[in-house]
């Protein structure tokens, strides 16, 4: 089924569903109700209890009324009628819409992306659906015959138009495809994904945590989640260090006239976290990192003997999420980013961008990921005013990044309106083990930036040179590709990065200090373990180490103690390992050194 009609059938099925709604609720307000990714949600306040519990009762209506074959019929309305229509029905959402439309030519609610809609908004449409009348542009299907074969799948609470100070609704998310295999084997996934939940398994593995007293978004790293980020990232400074970078550190706050210049205030500035200090001086938290790394590139005068100037930093930047949003590692306010910056002339951009190429095609490699796939993102035409800078640089830039992934020999699509407001991007987007997409490392090239600071360098004719600027972050934010990375292997990390990766089973207190020595001789090795001498049976301690998703368990008993062949238990593996101690030794030594 192409594309668009699916997103058709999709909306008309988020329709039948708040006519179900309706069916058993007529006191219900309804919010909206658009397409998302499989399917669709609806915003809705329900008076009463509301819990999962009604999502089969609801569900069960819609089949109901799509066996009865009702027509979604269009019908339009002056925008004053529909005004009074909704107000009679008391439905204060759809009034809201309408007077945002008759007032300003659109629903959307930040000023600063108000835009002329065009032609005439003094007539409106709405669908009806048996009973149940919304505002809506559509088009819809026929009738609810078509609305294909749909699930109920979860209930969330969202406040209205996304604002923590309007009324919270419910959301019903709903999934729904052309064909009944096709809803089933999505079901399938969906279910295997709550295995996966990088929430649950960071738990289980004592990763990461929350807390209510540190606030929402800001993830806690234990030990062991700590040791797994350090890994990655440090994996990610050798390969930059052995490509010339240098590590830089700034501070975590700045006053606001570096993001005015930047031009993140303009832009940004409803996601910043404010600072007025007692004198009165307004700061902010930082968001991202370019704006104080130009400063450090612009501190001296550079000669054209110098460059390019490579700066890598791995910190924490802050984003004021809105609460209904934050969502396990997913989504924070507290993101930390693998950062890097070069500072270059323009006969340098080819080969410091294919440098940084290559560090992303190394690191998804170890991490298990293989190929990505890529995504050219660029400006939205139709609305230049979300950008810095002028159409002719623009225009530039992105058919520099074209000849770049064509040079490259990479088979790259276009996407408008995912460029960054100071630049177009190399995307690079990685495939899970479920088939999921997740946009994760990023290239950019910018002559915005280094225009607004006046960033140059010295060339061979003593002449001051307008410089160019890359972004690179290989992980992007630690926190959401260790959500992707979690999901991904399902906590099962690969051997070079797994937090322990030996856990050792004394078979009773005599044999404790044994396994203390061998512990000793793998350590020297560099090898991560765990020793578990509870005073516990054997059995236990496997259960409790395989739980753990160990990548291998060693029973240490008198057998080993004395030199015989160790058993190893392999991670995903029925069939135990019978091998020496010092082929052991290698073979794990080698399995890190290889990233595997």
């Amino acid at each position: 089924m192409p594309q668009e009609q699916l997103e058709i059938m999709r909306h008309s099925c988020a329709h039948l569903v708040a006519a179900a709604v309706y069916e058993l609720y007529p006191e219900a307000k309804f919010g909206v109700g658009p397409i998302v990714e499989n399917g669709f949600y609806y915003d809705i306040k329900i008076p009463g209890e509301f819990g999962e519990d009604k999502l089969k009762e609801i569900e069960k209506m819609a089949v109901k009324l799509k066996n009865k074959k009702i027509p979604f019929i269009r019908k339009e309305m002056d925008i004053d009628e529909a005004i009074k229509y909704f107000s009679d029905k008391k439905q204060d959402f759809k009034v809201s819409l309408l007077e945002d439309l008759k007032e300003k030519g659109t629903t959307k609610m930040n000023a600063e992306e108000l835009q002329d809609v065009g032609g005439d908004v003094s007539r409106v449409s709405v669908y009806e659906t048996g009973n149940f009348v919304d505002l809506c542009r559509g088009p819809h299907v026929e009738s609810s015959s078509e609305v294909g074969f749909f699930k109920l799948t979860k209930l969330a609470g969202a406040y209205w138009r996304g604002d923590d100070k309007n009324p919270m609704l419910s959301r019903i998310y709903g999934v729904c495809f052309e064909s009944e295999k096709k809803l089933d084997d999505h079901l399938k996934q969906i279910e295997e994904a709550k295995k996966r939940d990088h929430r649950k398994l960071g738990a289980e593995l004592d990763l990461f945590t929350f807390s209510e007293l540190v606030g929402p978004g800001l993830a806690l790293w234990t030990p062991k989640g700590t040791l797994l980020r350090d890994i990655l990232d440090n994996f990610i400074w050798e390969l930059r260090k052995e490509r010339g970078y240098s590590k830089v550190a700034i501070p975590h706050i700045t006053k606001r006239a570096l993001y005015e210049t930047s031009g993140h205030w303009q832009k940004f500035s409803e996601e910043l976290f404010h600072i007025t200090t007692r004198e009165g001086h307004e700061f902010a938290m930082k968001p991202m990192n370019c704006p104080h790394h130009t400063q450090i590139y612009s501190h001296i005068p550079r000669s054209y003997r110098e460059m390019p100037q490579r700066y890598a930093e791995t910190t924490m930047v802050y984003r004021d999420e809105q609460s209904g949003e934050l969502s396990g590692l997913s989504r924070v306010r507290c993101i930390t980013q693998d950062d890097a910056h070069v500072f270059a002339r323009e006969s340098q951009v080819k080969e410091e961008v294919f440098k940084i190429w290559d560090i992303i095609e190394i690191f998804y490699k170890a991490t298990g990921f293989g190929s990505l796939k890529i995504r050219l993102s660029l400006h939205d035409p139709d609305n230049f005013d979300k950008y810095l800078g002028t159409k002719e640089v623009w225009e530039k830039t992105e058919n520099q990044l074209r000849d770049l992934a064509k040079e490259r020999g990479a088979e790259a699509f276009e996407a408008k309106g995912e460029a960054a407001m100071y630049g177009p991007k190399v995307d690079f987007i990685a495939t899970d083990s479920l088939g999921r997409e997740w946009q994760v490392a990023t290239i950019q090239i910018d002559r915005n930036m280094p225009e607004r600071f006046g960033l140059e360098c010295i060339n061979e004719k003593g002449e001051k040179e307008r410089i160019v600027m890359l972004h690179a972050a290989i992980m992007g934010s630690i926190e959401r590709f260790l959500s992707v990375l979690i999901e991904h292997s399902a906590g099962s990390f690969p051997v070079w990065m797994s937090p322990i990766q030996v856990v050792l089973t004394p078979v009773s207190e005599k044999h404790v200090l044994g396994a203390k020595e061998i512990a000793k001789e793998l350590q020297e090795k560099g090898i991560r373990l765990e020793i578990d001498d509870a005073d516990e049976t054997i059995g236990n301690k496997v259960r409790k180490a395989a739980k753990q998703k160990a990548p291998y368990i060693i029973v240490i008993g008198d057998k080993e103690l004395s030199g015989e062949d160790w058993v190893v238990r392999v991670r995903g593996q029925e069939e135990q390992l019978k091998i020496s101690k010092e082929d052991f030794i290698q073979k794990i030594v080698t399995e890190i050194k290889e990233k595997k």
